[in-house]
């Protein structure tokens, strides 16, 4: 009996004796290249399935995952088990990074920008990579004859692991800079860590440990830095097998951690570190400081007594008398103090003000007056990165750092300029003058696989990898307490693959150095390509014959790690024990804001919810995941309180205008009984110029009425000290939410039935 093509393919699955049959048959050899491409014959479907570990980039602290893949295609993305970040969980982001995969506005091969185009206006034209990268290395030739290296920005994410160290030595060797970028900064966060600790890396918050938990303005179990790690240790924190613990969050908005809370603690924006200093102020004018002695930067513990509850209490909340709001501060003074494990953490918002550093500097002294440095249930520090010049990602550029570019770019100093993984088109506020000053850039490269709003202003885009379909590493930060490098392997081959050799995606550092090998530029890495330079990098973990994977030969050792999704090794922790006094801050740095004030004027929030900061917001997935509070989706809401919106006469689904100082936005209602009446707070991550169908003209870009002001120490962008007010516009929409509209009947329903009661009258 002659063997059937479909029983041929389960049996050697396109091998090369395949190919040969396949001929005999008629049938195209090109068909055998079929893994990602849409161009899949019915009848190669074997029902098997393949589990590949990897990393997540969807996240901002990429979390390790299994990736199901089935004749070639990623069907379904789980977490990985073994890897320390996450341990077998994972986040929504990283389900719904399978649609960017598959995306159909993916850019499908390098892109030029017309010569009669004008700049943002979309009009681009296909070429090869032989062409894209000689017009990007001819462009940096230029600069060269010139003497002008330093014109040239490299503009990324928040970049580390192996591509990182390529970004940085493509730019240091060429003689130009890298910057970093993020619009939600954690240059201050940063600042803190170093100020209060000593450290650098950001450190584990060990609160699976602790037993009293004290966040200020942290949004840990939703978005702040490294959500499903800390949820993960929250579950613990409340379920595991000892008492149940307790969380005290201070926030001026109502959050997903604020909703979890045992108490919430509202604080008029910016005056969560003087909270900070009165708990202190308690703890070690009662003796509760175990045995720690603070001083203050002068020197004397009784600079203090200024920051008494008695003396700050209505100076931070309004929400209670002040009479009230002592007692609660001595109440959460004493537990803190009490606690045998207590942790104290802040971020978000609480470091968003002018005053940020000054807020975050006092709120992690708190853990060295318990003596929690260092201890289970604590505040534990990470070791350095086991690869040497294998950075972790850190935020390395402040919205300051941004104007000073802007200014640069004003005067033509920038002549170059080369972004990848970052939009700061979308999300540096629209004062800060970056768009207008972009038209003063004679070449703008982006790396990216979306037509995001700085694509679009392009002269020429050079198409990246989805994460699913390339190589890179990760070294976590935060890490878990102990030295990790994840692996991030193709789990399928590139989606346009099939269109041709020098049309399709590459990867972002791949392209770098065929730019240096074309100028001549020797970087001076340990591979040609940057598979290889990963090679390198997990020799040089083989050689070390300790960690987590362990092999008698190389290969064996790079084919176990790729498995497991990375290495680690649990012994190798830092040896810093912390143990150092805290200097508290002598007198109040006062918050500033800007904008208009009044009876209609509020505080301005941001918050960040699935789509990060809007990188996520070409994912329909994510555009339809509610938000935990209000449950609303696909559109830009405000919230605001609910007595002060029946004051205004605003029911939700009114569209409002939001004006600062710098600009105005709309936005969809959204009464809030947990809001404070002096405060509204709106989602960032809409409004996009472009970004794909799903994102494009979609809600509003409130980071784009920002007051262009900064922290008075670190230069990071106060995204939490603009002030806005609110009028109405007219105009009703319904606020898609996942449970409707409950305490009314929606407004369109109600015209109906008056218009049915009136014609059946």
């Amino acid at each position: 009996m002659a063997i059937t093509r479909r029983k041929f393919l389960t049996v050697v699955g396109g091998a090369a004796t395949g190919a040969v049959v396949f001929q005999a048959c008629g049938v195209p050899e090109t068909e055998l290249l079929v893994e990602s491409p849409l161009q899949m014959p019915e009848d190669l479907v074997t029902g098997l399935d393949n589990w590949y570990a990897t990393v997540c980039r969807q996240c901002p602290t990429p979390e390790g995952l299994v990736v199901r893949v089935m004749e070639g295609r990623a069907r379904k993305i789980e977490g990985n088990v073994d890897y320390p970040i996450n341990q077998g969980a994972h986040s929504a982001r990283c389900e719904a990074s399978l649609q960017g995969l598959y995306h159909p506005d993916r850019i499908r091969g390098p892109l030029v920008r017309l010569e009669d185009g004008k700049r943002g206006s979309g009009e681009f034209e296909e070429i090869s990579w032989t062409d894209a990268i000689g017009r990007l290395a001819f462009q940096l030739q230029n600069l060269q004859e010139s003497n002008s290296q330093s014109a040239l920005v490299l503009a990324t994410k928040p970049l580390g692991g192996h591509a990182g160290m390529v970004a940085d030595r493509f730019a240091s060797k060429f003689g130009g800079r890298r910057m970093s970028y993020e619009s939600l900064e954690q240059t201050t966060l940063q600042a803190a860590i170093m100020g209060v600790f000593g450290q650098s890396a950001m450190p584990d918050f060990d609160i699976e440990n602790a037993s009293y938990v004290l966040s200020f303005g942290a949004d840990f179990l939703n978005t702040w830095v490294s959500p499903v790690r800390y949820a993960r240790g929250y579950g613990e924190f409340r379920q595991g097998e000892r008492t149940r613990g307790k969380l005290v969050h201070v926030d001026s908005r109502f959050s997903m951690t604020a909703a979890n809370a045992d108490e919430w603690f509202y604080v008029k924006p910016g005056a969560e570190g003087l909270l900070a200093l009165s708990i202190a102020q308690v703890m070690v004018s009662e003796g509760w400081s175990d045995g720690v002695a603070p001083v203050t930067t002068g020197g004397n513990n009784a600079q203090l007594d200024a920051f008494a509850p008695n003396l700050v209490a209505a100076r931070i909340s309004d929400a209670a008398t002040a009479e009230e709001t002592a007692d609660r501060i001595r109440k959460i003074a004493h537990d803190f103090a009490e606690s045998d494990a207590a942790l104290a953490i802040g971020g978000g918002s609480a470091g968003a003000h002018t005053n940020g550093l000054f807020n975050l500097s006092a709120i992690y002294s708190l853990n060295h007056l318990v003596g929690n440095v260092g201890r289970p249930g604590g505040v534990l520090f990470n070791p350095e990165s086991p690869l040497e010049e294998v950075p972790a990602a850190r935020s390395t550029s402040s919205f300051d750092d941004w104007r000073r570019l802007v200014q640069e770019m004003n005067g033509g100093g920038v002549q170059v300029l080369m972004v990848h993984g970052a939009d700061p088109w979308h999300g540096l506020p629209e004062a800060a003058g970056f768009r207008r000053a972009s038209f003063n850039v004679p070449f703008i490269f982006s790396f990216s696989g979306m037509m995001d709003d700085t694509t679009s202003m392009s002269d020429l885009v050079l198409p990246i990898h989805h994460y699913l379909e390339d190589w890179g590493t990760d070294v976590p930060n935060p890490g878990p307490g102990y030295q990790t490098v994840g692996f991030q392997q193709p789990v399928v081959r590139p989606f346009f693959e099939s269109r041709q050799v020098h049309l399709g995606t590459r990867n972002f550092a791949d392209t770098l150095l065929a730019v240096a090998e074309r100028m001549e530029l020797d970087l001076d890495l340990p591979g040609a390509t940057f598979k290889e330079i990963l090679e390198a990098g997990a020799r040089q973990l083989f050689e070390t014959g300790r960690g987590s994977v362990r092999a008698s030969d190389f290969r064996s050792f790079w084919h176990s790690v790729l498995q497991r999704g990375g290495w680690w090794d649990t012994s190798a922790r830092s040896t810093d024990t912390g143990q150092r006094p805290p200097v508290l801050p002598e007198t109040e740095t006062a918050a500033q804001f800007s904008g208009p004030e009044g009876p209609n004027s509020f505080h301005l929030v941001p918050f960040a919810t699935s789509l990060g900061d809007g990188d996520g917001a070409s994912l329909p997935w994510l555009q339809a995941t509610p938000d935990p509070i209000t449950t609303a989706t696909w559109q830009t809401w405000v919230e605001i309180n609910s007595k002060k919106a029946d004051e205004m006469g605003i029911s939700e689904g009114d569209v409002v205008r939001l004006t600062s100082g710098n600009g105005s936005v709309e936005a969809i209602a959204y009464p809030h009984p947990g809001m404070p009446p002096s405060v509204v707070s709106v989602p960032v991550g809409q409004g996009h110029l472009d970004n794909g169908r799903y994102a494009k003209d979609r809600g509003a870009n409130i980071m784009s009425i920002l007051a262009p002001v900064s922290d008075s120490q670190t230069g990071a962008l106060a995204w939490a000290a603009t002030r806005v007010s609110i009028s109405k516009t007219g105009r009703w929409v319904r606020l898609p939410k996942f449970e409707n509209t409950v305490p009314e009947t929606p407004r369109d329903e109600a015209q109906a039935i008056v218009q049915i009661a009136t014609e059946d009258s």
